[in-house]
């Protein structure tokens, strides 16, 4: 037989009455909890912007620091990135400054960061060097200036605050911005390929040549990608060019085929076989396919 339910207003039982006391005291909790997490992530969002706007903030030129350059002072270097006292830390973007640095300084290498404790701008920097004097063509004519290590172009009014790398009697003829990666190249080989480098001259069609006192004019033809060879072939040539025949003016050597270097002597009317060139570095074997003998 169904067991009768209790009549309105009897006593519940006892089981009855502790289920509906555990539920509700479950609710409580996941109220109580649901408020703490509210509270606790509105107080960490105020700190958190409180810090950020208040508490990493440059207040002052001194908590900028400025390494590694011998010429650029931590003045120029507040004046090129338009730092603004006090300055929130974290709304600088290291990227942008260190753009800013480069294309305003006379510097090569700029690397920014951020420090927290205590709060500061780290600024590091390496000085360019003007390793050649060079010229270039603009709209009003020839303009003289020098170029770092890289090849990029220092001007005379930039080279005032340029430390200055050996005697500068290199020449670099024709600089032009797309020509940077070649002429580093070269500039890196400058002590390979002889002590004797007086010029490197870009020609309008953009054909590279060397002036060098052993060699005389070395034409390497377009800056491709057989450069590294005629590169590699004029520090052979320079190596064990007769002694007889170094300097002999007028001298020309054409490299634009690096494995068949031509040389004329304008003096004797005609023309000379080099040295051979050394033959390029054979390439790494190949491993077997897995499986053959």
């Amino acid at each position: 037989m169904k067991q009768a339910p209790p009549a309105p207003g009897a006593p519940l039982p006892p089981g009855v009455l502790r289920r509906k006391e555990l539920r509700r005291q479950r609710r409580s909790e996941r109220l109580r909890l649901l408020w703490r997490i509210l509270v606790f992530s509105a107080v960490s969002a105020g700190l958190g912007y409180l810090l950020l706007r208040q508490g990493w903030t440059l207040r002052e030129p001194a908590q900028v620091e400025v390494m590694g350059s011998a010429v650029v002072s931590r003045d120029q270097v507040i004046t090129a990135a338009g730092l603004r006292f006090p300055q929130p830390l974290m709304a600088l973007q290291p990227r942008q400054v260190a753009s800013d640095l480069m294309g305003a300084l006379p510097v090569e290498q700029v690397k920014v960061s951020r420090l927290m404790l205590p709060p500061r701008l780290r600024v590091e920097l390496k000085d360019r060097e003007a390793v050649a004097r060079a010229e270039r063509r603009t709209d009003r004519g020839p303009e003289m200036g020098f170029v770092d290590g890289l090849g990029n172009w220092i001007s005379l009014r930039q080279h005032m605050g340029v430390r200055s790398q050996g005697d500068l009697s290199l020449l670099v003829v024709g600089w032009n911005a797309r020509h940077r990666a070649v002429l580093a190249r070269v500039l890196k080989e400058r002590e390979v390929l002889g002590p004797g480098l007086k010029e490197i001259r870009f020609e309008p069609d953009g054909s590279l040549w060397l002036s060098t006192t052993q060699l005389g004019q070395v034409r390497l033809g377009p800056p491709d990608a057989r450069l590294p060879r005629r590169l590699e072939v004029v520090a052979h040539l320079s190596r064990t060019l007769p002694a007889s025949m170094k300097g002999a003016p007028p001298q020309l050597i054409d490299l634009s085929d690096p494995e068949q270097p031509e040389l004329s002597l304008g003096t004797r009317g005609g023309s000379a076989a080099p040295p051979p060139p050394p033959k390029p570095s054979p390439a790494p074997p190949r491993p077997a396919p897995a499986g053959t003998q």
